[in-house]
């Protein structure tokens, strides 16, 4: 019923959307004379300021055509090499990098926006290496006929992306994905895979969420596990192709986050109001850009969303030693050769301090010089992987990191002939 409500709802405000862009294009038209006198011009602000936060969002595109790299400006080619069902693997690479370039995977968080939300990362990373992404279907268009995605598919997803790239790749996740990437690269490592990833990369990830718990934390530590059972999921309508199917939708999550930083995103708004009152396009036109892109959401599959609470939010299996994946536990201290760099933001309020950096001390056989914490002052969450500072400072880190051990890993792996 929730769902039903949600779409009848977004219908009417959908409407009431358009109504106030055509009254805001009305009130600002030249060849009428209102939109220069009176309360026109804050009318038409207050409407445009409406309309945007009511419309009817689709999947953004990544819209990356081109970098600029020491003030010149290559085109970038963007392509879908492989499809899953629950996951598009795209490809971006710049005209005129080199043929020795590092390969990185970045693997983007299934947590209710799409993986466009990554677009200043992949923009910035593409810069200096070749680039593939996560691009997570929304689960409300996948058909039931395609079967389940849990968290055991998702770590499935990361290893066959990483074989299908090849060996010597890179991988950098961003949130949610640190836990499925690094027991991946444990399940790898375990193997003697090949394609084992050279580094691994984590940006305020969940590994454990038992170090300087945050209020999403503590949400899912105060119900529980029943409560999200049977309050969170819901079942795809019928003007779906994934009719049926049991999601947590993304409207949810979005309210969720919403109200956490209420204050926040209202003063947001006014201040684009007052942007667009006083004729600053530019300023409004930015805070437009990120409103469009987090207000468009997508559903996961209950399974994984419930499964991702369990293990991860309230179990705590994995920094427990007691994280599986298809039956068989996930060993750590398998991770030998893949270099792990771990990124926490100072004012980060989704993933505390201390909570990604955990990853280092479960790697007990990986040697110190190939295990590196970084902590970025005076950023929050989105600013990890997003921003000036991410463009400026983080993202020099990481590319620092992947170049140090690329060509190492490759030697320690063909000094290594037999397994530890």
């Amino acid at each position: 019923m929730i769902y039903d409500a949600y779409e009848m709802q977004r219908t009417v405000l959908g409407t009431a959307s358009d109504w106030a862009d055509i009254g805001a294009r009305l009130l600002s038209n030249p060849l009428l004379p209102i939109g220069y006198f009176g309360m026109g011009p804050v009318v038409a602000s207050a409407l445009r300021v409406f309309a945007g936060i009511y419309e009817m969002r689709g999947k953004p595109a990544f819209g990356i055509e081109t970098v600029t790299v020491d003030g010149v400006e290559h085109a970038v080619v963007e392509e879908v090499v492989a499809e899953r069902p629950f996951c598009a693997l795209r490809h971006f690479r710049r005209e005129g990098l080199p043929a020795d370039a590092p390969r990185l995977l970045i693997v983007a968080p299934m947590s209710g926006h799409y993986a466009t939300l990554l677009r200043g990362t992949v923009a910035r990373m593409v810069e200096n290496q070749e680039v593939w992404v996560t691009d997570w279907a929304d689960a409300k268009m996948v058909p039931q006929s395609e079967g389940r995605f849990d968290l055991d598919d998702y770590i499935d997803y990361v290893i066959d992306f990483l074989r299908f790239i090849g060996e010597g790749t890179h991988m950098l996740a961003v949130c949610q994905p640190s836990v499925p990437c690094f027991a991946a690269a444990a399940i790898m490592g375990a193997e003697r895979d090949p394609c084992r990833p050279a580094s691994l990369t984590m940006m305020g990830g969940p590994i454990d969420t038992r170090a300087s718990p945050t209020a999403v934390n503590d949400i899912a530590m105060e119900r529980p596990f029943s409560w999200f059972r049977d309050n969170v999921i819901a079942t795809v309508p019928l003007n779906y192709p994934g009719a049926g199917r049991r999601v947590y939708p993304g409207f949810l999550q979005l309210a969720g986050f919403i109200s956490m930083n209420l204050h926040t995103h209202l003063m947001s708004h006014y201040e684009m109001f007052k942007h667009l009152t006083a004729g600053d396009e530019d300023s409004a036109a930015a805070t437009r850009a990120f409103y469009d892109e987090y207000l468009s959401v997508c559903d996961m599959t209950a399974e994984f969303y419930l499964q991702t609470i369990d293990q991860v939010f309230q179990k705590h299996t994995l920094p427990r030693g007691e994280f599986s994946h298809r039956g068989k536990l996930v060993d750590p201290s398998e991770i030998r050769d893949t270099a792990i760099l771990a990124i926490e933001g100072e004012r980060d309020d989704i993933s505390g301090i201390g909570q990604t950096k955990a990853a280092l001390d479960l790697a007990t056989r990986l040697p110190e010089d190939q295990k590196k914490y970084y902590l970025a002052r005076n950023v929050g969450h989105y600013g990890i992987f997003n921003g000036s500072k991410w463009r400026t400072i983080i993202a020099p880190v990481v590319e620092a990191w992947m170049r140090e051990h690329d060509g190492r890993a490759t030697a320690r792996r063909q000094a290594a002939s037999v397994p530890a």
